[in-house]
């Protein structure tokens, strides 16, 4: 084979295995683990009596991961649990199908589930506000603190270990998301403010990094600086260009992506407040 051949040959097949999926379980103690796969995460219980799964996040991660629980813990899956009603967190639990698991959600994510046809497990157990799972030592807490982010989206509470998970309405050492499409602003902000009242040391979320109860407080004022500053903007008469020229939030610069996206979480809100709230129509401004 020609050298240089044979260099593009090994070359490509090192850019296929950098790019093949690479899963990792992180031991956060007490039995808590977190799963990841690339951008996603999940976390998942280790007791005694069975395993307690949250977002299964594909099929080919729920595939990998389910087979990490029958060979390093040995127990069966008792409960799969829904943060919300995002396909890219919830496809892949027909894995974990069997006469002995039950499958968690809130009512509104299983609504949808159900209603778009979603290539899923439709829940069997779900709740109004709050529901109580106790397995082994360990009780999960299931929270809804209303609008926030997809339809259904619920805080998950570990609370022997202390850990909170929260899927993309709460992402620690990163901005929110781009425009913030699926995003309910003040709905957001009220439920960090709710979750900021829980007992817990450990954040971990759906993406980005783990932090803990003063990281999780501190994304709050980022989004309660971002939304003031851009109502009162758009109050004051502004552009969105004009919006996106005056705010900088430099305070919060060390984040990541903090310059290509903070004007597209400017932007995003303000098309909440002129489309959601009405504001693109009222005839005092």
């Amino acid at each position: 084979m020609p050298r240089l051949l044979q260099k593009l040959l090994t070359t490509a097949l090192l850019f296929i295995g950098f790019a093949t999926q690479a899963y990792e379980i992180e031991d956060l103690g007490d039995g808590l683990h977190r799963f990841i796969d690339d951008r996603h995460r999940s976390i998942f219980l280790i007791t005694s009596e069975g395993a307690i799964v949250t977002d299964p996040l594909n099929k080919k991660a729920a595939t990998w991961l389910n087979e990490q629980i029958k060979t390093r813990y040995n127990v069966p899956v008792k409960y799969v649990i829904y943060s919300h009603n995002h396909s890219d967190h919830i496809y892949g639990a027909e894995v974990f199908k069997s006469p002995h698991t039950t499958f968690v959600a809130h009512k509104l994510a299983a609504q949808d589930i159900k209603n778009t046809q979603m290539k899923t497990v439709t829940p069997s157990l779900t709740f109004d506000n709050e529901l109580l799972l106790t397995l082994g030592d360990s009780t999960v807490k299931l929270n809804y603190h209303g609008p926030n982010d997809g339809r259904g989206s619920v805080s998950i509470l570990f609370e022997k270990q202390k850990t909170l998970f929260v899927v993309d309405w709460i992402v620690i050492g990163r901005m929110p998301w781009q425009k913030l499409w699926s995003y309910d602003i003040q709905g957001m902000i009220n439920s960090t403010q709710a979750v900021l009242k829980y007992d817990f040391n450990t954040f971990v979320g759906g993406h980005a990094d783990m932090g803990n109860k003063a990281d999780v407080a501190r994304y709050l004022s980022y989004l309660e600086q971002l939304y003031s500053q851009v109502t009162k903007a758009a109050l004051a008469g502004q552009s969105l260009e004009q919006i996106k020229q005056n705010i900088k939030l430099d305070e919060f610069s060390d984040l990541k992506q903090y310059q290509a996206w903070l004007p597209l979480n400017i932007e995003g809100v303000y098309k909440r407040l002129m489309e959601e709230s009405g504001m693109g129509w009222r005839s005092d401004l």
